[in-house]
């Protein structure tokens, strides 16, 4: 295997598994936890949480 075709399928390969971590955390809703964790945050942080 050539190295430009190393680098091709690893890039692939990385981007293919950064999709699919994806719509596995859309599927668990968790985007709706790292909002509120990052509401708790930024509260806490101006002093009013």
């Amino acid at each position: 295997m050539t190295r430009i075709k190393a680098v091709f399928l690893a890039r692939y390969g990385f981007l293919a598994t950064a999709i699919t971590l994806i719509v596995v955390g859309l599927a668990r809703n968790e985007q709706q936890e790292i909002l509120h964790k990052a509401v708790k945050i930024c509260l806490e942080c101006i002093g009013i949480g």
